[in-house]
């Protein structure tokens, strides 16, 4: 079997930058990915078309079942924002959203990375999950404190954010 096919379905996956076009899609996916936080349409338009060079869409028979959306922070050359990940119900269970991650590091851009970050919630499992499996995957360390806060930042209404950051001794693309 390929090692890009599920057991389930012998559809290949392909990888790809996201375009415009598939913000309407990519907005459908996040909906059925919760607790993801929806954006809006235009802000997946602009994930999909100012940061193509660090966002990943995976598809399968033409219909998009993984997506991971980041951008290199200004003040943080070396770094890797992870801001979202999704994936379809249909396409979970198969370590989709690592191979994303790992396309992502292993791009011609990823070479002066040395870092790479996300926030996630305490109840967030999945994502603990998925980005301890990165850092072990590459030998990298993992760390993490809370960044937006329940009260301070969210009024109450949202949990801790707490930021995660994944520092890679050689670099992520050597890593990869």
């Amino acid at each position: 079997m390929d090692p890009q096919t599920s057991p389930s379905d012998e559809q290949p996956l392909t990888y790809r930058m996201p375009v415009a076009e598939d913000g309407p899609d990519i907005q459908d996916l996040i909906d059925t990915c919760h607790p993801l936080d929806k954006n809006s349409l235009y802000c997946n338009l602009l994930q999909c078309t100012h940061f193509a060079d660090t966002s990943i869409i995976a598809e399968r028979a033409g219909k998009i079942v993984g997506w991971i959306s980041g951008y290199i922070p200004p003040a943080a050359p070396d770094t890797l924002f992870i801001w979202q990940v999704a994936v379809a119900p249909e396409a979970r269970g198969m370590g989709l959203a690592l191979r994303l991650l790992n396309g992502l590091l292993a791009r011609d851009g990823a070479a002066e990375l040395t870092r790479l970050q996300t926030t996630i919630t305490d109840d967030n499992a999945a994502s603990w999950a998925l980005f301890r499996r990165l850092a072990m995957q590459h030998g990298a360390t993992l760390t993490h404190q809370p960044h937006f806060t329940r009260d301070t930042h969210f009024a109450g209404d949202h949990a801790t954010e707490h930021m995660v950051s994944i520092t890679f001794a050689n670099g992520a693309k050597r890593a990869a």
